[in-house]
């Protein structure tokens, strides 16, 4: 079996950390006087909407694309995804010298699909409702002798992401604190198992839950079954970047041993969290990237008195559909 399909460990992340240095962005965790007083707690907000294309995904693309051998990079790469992935693949393949072929769903936003395009990838599109965009990539890896980027469920991509908790636990070190809850967008689960890989390794205490559109909440209902369950609907939530249908294999196996909770918003909260961010952050939040904020603000969790962390994951959206949300 390939390395990619085992469970990566804090190890391996360290590693990552080594590999993203000087490429990937070390973003800030910011902080509101308002969102404190708001939720009764001291809350750390991680915005990896400043990361390289606007989104965590950079991480683990460039984790693993870096990793491919010499020997097998003349066919390129291929993905899958509704954008940020998509951007984060794109971006790492044109930094390492490599072509990419990524599949998106035709009613992805503009934004998404125009900036991989500009990133100098390939994009093929397919429907959302009735294509099988694993099957479509998978193809396309076989007739090009190109590599698979998995969005989630792979070892080395959740390893990347999970540079991401390192650098919440090395920040907040910095400031004499640890956090005792961190809410991160769950879709299919590699940006939370990665972050809760770290964060246990460094701070077993703190609890980390997954944050999920409502109707979109595999996640949350999988925790209470202890199994993988599926969304019915694949589509019709603001928050285009998870709409996954159901958790990953690896990043579920991680997930359920550590994070165990799960947390919903709904689209008007989430609403509400994109013009918060943007009123008094000054942040540009993209739906899915707000999906835990939101939920924090909608008192979802008592989180009065704690040391709080929320990721802001994505910041790619229209500006159509931005206006909209902060007007």
């Amino acid at each position: 079996m390939d390395a990619s399909h085992h469970l990566p460990t804090a190890a391996d992340i360290d590693a990552a950390a080594v590999r993203l240095d000087g490429i990937a962005l070390h973003t800030p965790l910011v902080c509101s006087p308002v969102l404190d007083a708001l939720t009764g707690a001291r809350v750390f907000l991680k915005a990896e909407t400043l990361q390289r294309t606007g989104s965590f995904k950079f991480r683990g693309a460039y984790n693993k694309i870096a990793q491919i051998p010499q020997s097998a990079r003349a066919g390129g790469v291929v993905a899958f995804s509704s954008g940020n992935h998509a951007q984060g693949v794109a971006a790492a393949a044109r930094l390492l010298g490599m072509p990419a072929v990524i599949v998106m769903p035709s009613d992805a936003p503009r934004a998404k699909r125009e900036r991989t395009a500009a990133l100098g990838a390939e994009v093929v599109l397919y429907d959302r409702t009735s294509g099988d965009r694993e099957a479509i990539a998978r193809a396309l890896v076989a007739k090009r002798e190109a590599v698979l980027v998995p969005p989630y469920d792979d070892a080395q991509i959740i390893a990347g992401q999970g540079t991401t908790g390192r650098e919440i636990v090395e920040d907040l070190a910095r400031l004499g604190l640890t956090p005792d809850l961190v809410a991160v967008s769950a879709s299919g689960g590699g940006l939370a198992a990665g972050i809760a890989l770290a964060l246990k390794a460094r701070v077993p205490t703190t609890r980390v839950v997954t944050a999920e559109p409502a109707g979109f909440d595999d996640h949350a209902r999988s925790f209470k079954s202890g199994k993988r369950e599926s969304n019915v609907a694949l589509s019709g939530t603001i928050c285009d970047a998870l709409m996954s249908q159901t958790p990953g294999v690896l990043t579920f196996a991680i997930n359920r041993a550590l994070v165990c909770e799960g947390i919903v918003a709904t689209d008007e909260e989430v609403a509400t969290a994109v013009g918060f961010a943007f009123r008094e952050l000054k942040l540009v939040v993209e739906p899915g990237g707000a999906v835990a904020l939101a939920a924090l603000m909608a008192g979802r969790l008592d989180i009065r008195g704690k040391i709080v962390v929320a990721v802001l994951s994505g910041g790619n959206i229209d500006a159509e559909m931005f206006f909209r949300l902060v007007a």
